[in-house]
């Protein structure tokens, strides 16, 4: 293992550590718990927006607190649930009086530790609701989606929920727009190599060198099938045929994709797979008005890249393009 690291067990602490000291005026270390990043100054009068995962994944889940996104977020071990009293103190970090929306990303920890979570703090007078991505067409088929786990897309509901909320929005008006977005999204990925967990240190999976796993999830989960690495048009093809035929997206309908390394693939192959994926929405005139491209959604240093349609309408735009600050986020 050749890791830029210290002690394996104090990876996940000296990380937070280091983003919130490289960024102070956007994250603060929670006072009551050091597994929560809260906003360097505290908004008041909206509704809390809140999420948790587990680390090995920045930007995500981390790195998306800041005006316009997120509130707090309750960080657990690498590839591992925050537990159920790290998302409290997430929680009450993040309300302002007005209620609190949780994004979790579908993995059963996640969701079991947030569901207690809410069940606690409404017990308290807080009021919460909950929003469950599940973005990932490759985990489950569409007539069972909400097995589907939640990837890269996560990034867009967690910026339309972090634009509405800033309006000063209801709890109920941000659930709704929020909800909407979230439904609009599919995301689809493929991995050419594993990652390897610093206390564990040894790869995640194993691959042959001239194959590749579509639909792979970010922790290692199986995929849909493995495969001989192919040239990039074939493989990009491949994807949005995928992620059309899923999302119901179709001629003069208005979208934004994300193409995102999963750690260690290069800007330069992102880019050709742009550039081919541009191709095929101008074939089918499907009208997109934005490309993200980068490291948005990782798994360590693995390699391969993640593909993100979110369809729009005039009100989701809206909050897709609104103002944020975050170190990880260009409008």
């Amino acid at each position: 293992m050749k890791k830029i690291i210290n002690k394996p067990i104090n990876f996940v602490e000296e990380s937070i550590d280091g983003l919130v000291k490289s960024h102070p005026d956007i994250y603060a270390i929670a006072k009551d718990n050091t597994r929560v990043i809260t906003r360097a100054k505290k908004a008041s009068k909206k509704v809390g927006i809140v999420t948790g995962g587990g680390s090995g994944h920045l930007p995500v889940f981390t790195g998306y607190v800041g005006k316009g996104f997120l509130d707090t977020c309750a960080i657990g071990s690498v590839f591992a649930s925050p537990s159920v009293d790290q998302m409290v103190s997430a929680i009450k970090n993040a309300d302002n009086g007005n209620g609190v929306l949780c994004i979790i990303g579908n993995y059963g920890g996640d969701v079991m530790n947030f569901e207690m979570a809410c069940e606690m703090v409404e017990a308290e007078g807080i009021k919460t609701k909950k929003i469950i991505v599940a973005d990932d067409i490759a985990s489950a088929s569409e007539a069972e989606k909400l097995k589907r786990r939640g990837i890269a897309g996560m990034i867009f509901v967690f910026k339309i929920a972090g634009a509405i909320a800033e309006t000063r929005a209801s709890l109920d008006e941000v659930f709704k727009t929020t909800s909407e977005a979230n439904n609009n999204i599919r995301t689809l990925g493929v991995a050419l190599s594993p990652c390897i967990l610093p206390e564990a240190g040894k790869p995640t999976f194993e691959i042959g060198s001239d194959e590749i796993e579509i639909g792979m999830g970010i922790h290692g989960e199986p995929g849909i099938k493995r495969e001989k690495l192919k040239p990039a048009n074939e493989l990009v093809d491949d994807l949005y045929k995928r992620i059309i035929n899923d999302s119901k997206i179709s001629e003069n309908d208005t979208i934004a994709v994300m193409i995102n390394s999963l750690g260690a693939t290069p800007l330069e192959e992102l880019y050709i797979v742009s550039k081919r994926l541009t191709e095929n929405f101008s074939k089918s005139k499907i009208n997109k008005i934005k490309t993200y491209v980068g490291r948005y959604a990782t798994s360590m240093e693995m390699a391969g890249f993640s593909i993100t349609a979110i369809k729009l309408n005039d009100n989701l735009s809206k909050f897709l393009f609104a103002d944020s600050e975050c170190p990880f986020w260009t409008k």
